[in-house]
């Protein structure tokens, strides 16, 4: 290459039209709800292109959020998109029940990180934005999981393919987000006898997705930050080998769901939560870095920027990146309203291509922005990015 290429990892803000859209969306003609999409997809497309981003998507937007902050579209768009699932009044953050093993994740608000700053994520004026509880509901699983999506998984497809298109760009220069069966999983059980069979359930379901996605010509980025939060969300903290095991098994059922699909097409998202919060109780990268690296996927996207990970670019100096993967390292963070400079992130660039290649790095965002942080301030990133990468492209 000649240049430093530039891509995000899959949300964007959304406008105050298909927000609004989104809310209306059950009591709305498929038609209607449709045409709000296709317009607004052909605008994010537009925009990305012209900041100069390089590989672009469709900013998440047929994963529907009803608010401008939202932290969890990524993962709950599934639920609309799984048979097999019932819906109770159980509270979202109340609980995960699987089907046992020598990992059990614990509640959501028993988080090691959540219960060690419980004063700061149960106060509202401490800035963490889940010290506001999502409205919402867990599903439970209570028969077997099918995939029921394809009509919607299609819609996105031809809506991306048509902007992408319409800016004089191919199928190979956009992606479109799936979530991972390991995330898939962590919902409620009352179907399967132990919780790999829920994970390897999953996986069967979101293969159709994965293939309407790569069938298509775009490249599939499946979302899997349960591999890295999982370990906070183990309480009390348990040995690393046993977590390792854990991830294992997760990055086998990747594997298992991406059968028949070219890796070229595939890139990987781990992440340690978008949350707003200390994250002193992540695993560092190094200890399933490896694990992770066994993915049938070209491109492995993780932060780099954010200030608990910025300092992790190091361990590639002695981890060996398979010649047939490239980093998609985070650049500029959700975690903060600061805009980077661009001279920053043309720095934090060159500690990865000085380490395995120009070639080997497409500069990217931590996580999502849409939802996570302010919509003006999101773009200002993205703008930075771009402007970086041509920085340090010279």
């Amino acid at each position: 290459m000649s240049r430093i290429l530039t891509t995000h990892v899959g949300s964007l803000p959304r406008p105050d039209s298909l927000l609004a859209a989104n809310a209306k969306a059950a009591h709305m003609p498929r038609e209607e709800f449709t045409a709000y999409l296709d317009e607004a997809v052909a605008d994010v497309v537009k925009r990305q292109h012209d900041l100069g981003i390089d590989i672009v998507n469709d900013g998440e937007y047929g994963h529907i959020m009803k608010e401008v902050t939202n932290y969890g579209s990524w993962w709950f768009y599934s639920f609309g998109r799984l048979g097999g699932l019932d819906f109770s009044d159980q509270a979202l953050h109340d609980g995960v029940t699987t089907g046992g093993g020598a990992v059990e994740l614990a509640s959501f608000n028993e988080r090691r990180d959540w219960v060690k700053f419980r004063d700061a994520y149960t106060n509202p004026e401490s800035g963490i934005h889940q010290a506001k509880k999502q409205e919402g509901t867990m599903p439970t699983i209570v028969d077997a999981v099918t995939y029921t999506g394809a009509a919607d998984a299609q819609r996105d497809v031809d809506l991306t393919l048509r902007a992408l298109k319409a800016n004089s760009l191919e199928a190979k220069d956009g992606f479109i987000a799936a979530l991972s069966p390991g995330s898939a999983a962590r919902i409620n059980n009352a179907y399967y006898k132990t919780e790999d069979e829920i994970v390897y359930a999953m996986a069967d379901a979101l293969h159709e997705e994965y293939k309407i996605i790569t069938d298509a010509g775009l490249t599939v980025q499946i979302d899997d930050p349960s591999l890295a939060e999982g370990w906070d969300q183990v309480n009390p903290e348990p040995p690393v080998d046993d977590y390792r095991r854990w991830v294992e098994v997760r990055i086998d059922a990747i594997n298992y769901a991406l059968r028949g699909i070219d890796p070229a097409q595939v890139r990987l998202h781990v992440c340690w939560g978008s949350w707003h919060g200390p994250h002193t109780t992540d695993i560092p990268f190094i200890d399933i870095v490896d694990k992770v690296l066994k993915v049938d996927a070209r491109g492995i996207s993780f932060e780099a920027a954010n200030v608990r990970h910025a300092h992790e670019w190091k361990i590639w100096r002695e981890v060996a990146l398979p010649e047939d993967k490239i980093l998609i390292p985070g650049m500029v963070s959700h975690s903060t309203n600061v805009v980077e400079h661009p001279e920053l992130v043309a720095d934090r660039i060159k500690q990865f291509t000085d380490i395995v290649g120009q070639d080997r790095v497409i500069a990217s965002t931590d996580c999502g922005l849409g939802g996570r942080i302010w919509p003006s301030i999101a773009w200002a990133k993205l703008e930075a990015l771009a402007e970086g990468a041509r920085i340090a492209s010279k």
